[in-house]
């Protein structure tokens, strides 16, 4: 009887997991995807005490499938075996991007505005500022002078970006009309990068997918060289974070590692069986050096460190596709739902 209902389980789990990689097909197989790797170990814990009964050969093929699928998540997830990052150019200057999702009702936005003080990044990116961190974000405009605040219609899930940096001189910040994405041209020692926060919506069925649809006209006018970041409510490699890096003409940065898990559950299981969620995207100049997962601020969101460089002599790619986005390393240091 048990074996039995550890097959049914086993059987359960593996049809989920292959309709995760259909995702290209229908959203509703793509929210599987997300789950990726949840579903390979629990389907290889079935697995695993039926190779001792009659279902021996299909808990073999299903131990071979789950490792198989959990091999898919390796390239967006290089932090399980960290590599040496490669070393910061000489005579180049490295900027900082931080990426976070606030939470829109944030108990503690001081431990936000001290983490921001403390990392001193070039350029901010925001995602859930609701009218409590238009207040909150106002002590830090002496700072970060140069911003543009893009509301949502529901008045909680609104993006932002923040700068250090001077806008270019000639340009404007912009907001996407439903205030999903903020962009801007930052002036980075004389070069203008394109910077622009995103905030997709939940996987299907909520409105991910037309959501994305609707950004198509915001993402192809990023310019040849840009850096883009956000929740996406997406994992690395679904077929969601693919459309938004393909619209953009985009590669996506390998994963730091899972950013998000319910707000109720400990930080230490976000960190190794949360969601990978919170995605940085680039193109042209702009060489990623490193991401990192920062401490905890209230949110159900761990804040994401991004360090870059810019290639002074390559502000026109031959290929608009590529990116040289190097291997990172995560040091591990440091949505009430699945929107966080």
């Amino acid at each position: 009887m048990a074996a039995s209902l550890a097959f049914i389980a086993m059987m359960m789990f593996s049809v989920a997991l292959v309709a995760g990689f259909f995702g290209a097909l229908h959203p509703a197989f793509d929210s599987f995807s997300h789950f990726r790797v949840h579903l390979a170990v629990l389907m290889a814990l079935c697995a695993l005490p039926l190779l001792a009964t009659t279902f021996r050969l299909q808990a073999a093929a299903a131990l071979l499938f789950a490792v198989a699928a959990f091999a898919t998540t390796m390239s967006a997830l290089p932090q399980l075996w960290p590599v040496q990052a490669v070393a910061r150019p000489a005579g180049q200057m490295v900027y900082k991007l931080l990426q976070m999702n606030l939470r829109y009702d944030n108990p503690t936005p001081k431990k936000v505005l001290s983490l921001i003080g403390r990392t001193n990044p070039d350029v901010i990116t925001l995602d859930e500022v609701s009218a409590m961190w238009t207040t909150e974000l106002g002590y830090i405009t002496r700072a970060y002078p140069y911003r543009i605040l893009c509301p949502y219609p529901n008045g909680i899930f609104g993006v932002a970006l923040l700068s250090r940096r001077p806008f270019a001189a000639g340009t404007e910040p912009r907001c996407e009309r439903r205030g999903a994405m903020a962009t801007a041209t930052v002036d980075f020692g004389g070069i203008g990068v394109d910077v622009a926060a995103i905030h997709l919506s939940w996987p299907w069925p909520r409105e991910q997918h037309w959501q994305i649809g609707e950004l198509t006209e915001s993402l192809s006018s990023l310019g040849e060289t840009a850096i883009m970041a956000g929740d996406c409510n997406a994992v690395p490699w679904s077929a969601a974070v693919r459309r938004v890096a393909a619209l953009g003409g985009l590669t996506v940065m390998p994963s730091a590692g899972p950013t998000w898990i319910h707000i109720k559950l400990p930080d230490f299981l976000r960190r190794f069986a949360g969601l990978p969620i919170d995605q940085v995207f680039s193109k042209g100049g702009v060489t990623i050096h490193s991401a990192t997962r920062l401490e905890e601020t209230g949110s159900d969101h761990l804040p994401v460190l991004v360090e870059f460089s810019l290639r002074l002599n390559e502000q026109k790619p031959t290929d608009e596709h590529e990116t040289a986005t190097v291997s990172l390393t995560s040091a591990g240091k440091t949505r009430n739902g699945y929107r966080g």
